[in-house]
């Protein structure tokens, strides 16, 4: 199942308060940039976050975009002060290991 428009602006008009929030679409599903860096996606209506040493403290819960693809976490969406906090630590590490 394909994320349907309607949740893709839903996470968008979520997202944009944050500023530097990049939307990509990616055969019927959306990748989601932080100030350039890839920290996540839309997939079946979930917003998924990649995995790193920074966001495991948060216990969330574990779910996969794709069959075949690595496991994310899945953040609730509807808190925002919690999610931007969680973008913005796991798009630093993601944007550190970039430039190593």
């Amino acid at each position: 199942m394909a994320t349907s428009k309607n949740y893709r602006d839903f996470v968008e008009e979520t997202l944009k308060k944050m500023g530097d929030i990049t939307i990509r679409p990616m055969m019927g599903e959306y990748l989601l940039y932080y100030k350039g860096t890839l920290f996540g996606g839309i997939y079946d209506n979930r917003v998924l976050i990649k995995k790193c040493n920074g966001n495991k403290k948060y216990n969330m819960e574990e779910g996969i975009p794709y069959k075949g693809a690595k496991t994310m976490y899945k953040v609730d969406i509807d808190n925002t002060n919690l999610l931007e906090e969680i973008i913005i630590i796991t798009s630093k590490e993601f944007e550190k290991n970039k430039n190593n």
